[in-house]
């Protein structure tokens, strides 16, 4: 895959690629160059080739890298860390209070996208490597890091995608890291001029309500931007919250009536593109657009999450 150099978003923070899933524009590591030099995701252990041409090419060493924060630890944000970290001396890995026993023994993690990606798992994810806990650094709700004369970061516990995630404010952009806890940005399809954004609705902690209560945070923070794990920064904060928050209520609806009538995953899957196809067909965009790629795979994973979240209700 060839690299791309970094995006550069303002004269402090960049974006680098890091072709997760051998994708394009699917995954990304911010680049904050504050007086401590911070990164926020890794994305998986094949990303950190990326990361690391990314930081070379901005003139940056990797020993002058100060901390690492993961919104929360799935694999495709997280699972590149302890790989990456070997090569960071001065770093610290800033996580979640319920993600932190996940980095230091990785094996429930790996099980559990092992059984999502099935034999593609080992191209797409290893090395898993375990994080030390002595350059673990944990933060949950209202705790603050200083990165800068000017600049602290502040932690919201934003749990609905994971119970382990959290949100980074940034008070000089003004704008908030927010992994997927509301959504995701679909790049491919902002080139043509086209603001998209979905909920992102993975296995297993998925909440729809803790989600809606993550949206309507977001929404009360008068932000200037959002900053997607998948893929991106947008200023449209207003739009994208509340189109993300309609098709959360959407893709709930479609799959309660799927499910109430014995469909199964396959179905929903199925269901859940075909509304999305025919919204993005009313827009203009052709059926053969290469961000199906990514709402093909977001689609099924996301029916994955929905039926996991509705089996524990009955329970």
């Amino acid at each position: 895959m060839e690299e791309k150099e970094p995006i550069e978003l303002d004269k402090r923070i960049h974006l680098i690629d890091g072709f997760d899933l051998a994708i394009p524009e699917r995954t990304g590591t911010y680049v904050i160059d504050d007086d401590e030099l911070t990164i926020v995701e890794t994305g998986p252990s094949p990303s950190v080739k990326y990361i690391k041409k990314g930081l070379e090419s901005l003139g940056f060493s990797l020993e002058e890298l100060k901390y690492i924060i993961v919104t929360h630890v799935h694999l495709d944000h997280a699972g590149g860390a302890g790989l990456f970290l070997k090569e960071c001396p001065n770093a610290t890995v800033v996580v979640h209070p319920k993600g932190a026993r996940h980095l230091e023994n990785p094996k429930k993690l790996a099980a559990g996208a092992r059984a999502v990606y099935g034999d593609s798992f080992s191209e797409l994810f290893d090395p898993i490597v375990p994080i030390p806990e002595e350059r673990l650094l944990v933060k949950g709700e209202g705790d603050t890091l200083k990165i800068g004369t000017n600049c602290t970061l502040e932690f919201l516990d934003t749990p609905g995608h994971a119970k382990h995630h959290f949100s980074i404010y940034d008070p000089v952009s003004n704008g908030v890291f927010t992994g997927d806890t509301v959504g995701i940005r679909y790049q491919q399809l902002a080139r043509d001029g086209i603001d998209f954004f979905l909920p992102s609705t993975s296995p297993n902690q998925f909440d729809p309500n803790a989600m809606q209560t993550a949206i309507e945070r977001m929404q009360k923070m008068n932000l200037s931007r959002i900053y997607y794990g998948h893929f991106g920064m947008t200023e449209q904060v207003d739009v994208a919250l509340d189109q993300v928050s309609e098709w959360l209520r959407i893709f709930m609806e479609i799959s309660e009536e799927a499910i109430t009538e014995g469909k199964g995953y396959d179905v929903i899957a199925g269901k859940l593109l075909h509304r999305v196809k025919d919204h993005l067909s009313s827009l203009n965009v052709p059926e053969d657009h290469d961000v199906y790629v990514l709402i093909n795979l977001d689609m099924q994973v996301s029916a994955l999450g929905i039926i996991d979240y509705f089996n524990k209700v009955k329970q």
